[in-house]
């Protein structure tokens, strides 16, 4: 029964996460695509699974101190390849479908994915529990990973659809546009995945809740700007 709740209590984060932000959209998305998109990002975390595993391997063996290896594997091996690996479930599953017509519509794909992925990587979390855990600890993991871990993907998906829209919504500095896009999104996941695992005391907390607050505002924000853009998307 409790490998049943692990299922339920993995998935249920990024299902509550996603009717939120599909309340956003003042054109709703077609149901299909929604779906479409969210299996595709949830097929995104088993690249980025082994390509982790991947650079954990080449980043311990680099002659760097042991901190300095752990950074590069925190931005590069898991943060970089975990957005490159939503943003290509994106490019996989819309941007050749004509329900992709707005700005707006990148920013909320690429959520759309990161919730998919998510919840792949939630729900591994807790078959890492033991078998016979109590129901309380797995929703009480559950709910943490609700606000942390997959609220963490929701803004930095965001984040790098925001700057996506820009990019394929006018020609001028589209280069640039798609550069902070990655970098930015990039910042904000490893910067709270380092205080998560390196940082002690009360920082450990409050940096990465500050980190989240200023990024939800600057996201709302972003939403409501793209909203006001009615010009279609030119993607390719």
């Amino acid at each position: 029964m409790n490998y049943l709740l692990f299922i339920l209590f993995g998935l249920a984060p990024s299902f509550l996460w996603l009717l939120y932000y599909l309340r956003k959209d003042a054109h709703p998305e077609p149901k299909r695509m929604i779906s479409k998109v969210f299996f595709f990002g949830m097929m995104s975390a088993i690249p980025a699974l082994a390509l982790e595993f991947g650079f954990q391997f080449f980043f311990d063996r680099l002659p760097l101190a042991s901190f300095t290896s752990s950074v590069l594997f925190i931005f590069i091996g898991i943060s970089l390849t975990e957005e490159v690996c939503k943003f290509m479930a994106v490019r996989l599953s819309a941007f050749s479908n004509s329900a992709l017509d707005e700005p707006v519509d990148i920013m909320l794909y690429m959520v759309i994915s990161a919730l998919g992925f998510a919840a792949i990587e939630n729900t591994m979390v807790l078959f890492g529990l033991n078998p016979d855990s109590p129901a309380f600890s797995i929703a009480t993991l559950s709910g943490i990973r609700f606000l942390g871990a997959t609220f963490l993907h929701t803004l930095a998906s965001a984040l790098l659809g925001y700057f996506l829209a820009l990019s394929y919504s006018a020609a001028k500095n589209r280069r640039i546009n798609i550069a902070k896009a990655f970098l930015f999104a990039t910042l904000l996941h490893g910067f709270f995945d380092l205080y998560i695992l390196k940082a002690e005391g009360t920082i450990k907390f409050f940096a990465p809740l500050a980190i989240f607050i200023a990024t939800a505002f600057f996201i709302s924000f972003a939403f409501g700007k793209l909203r006001a853009m009615k010009s279609a998307c030119q993607i390719q």
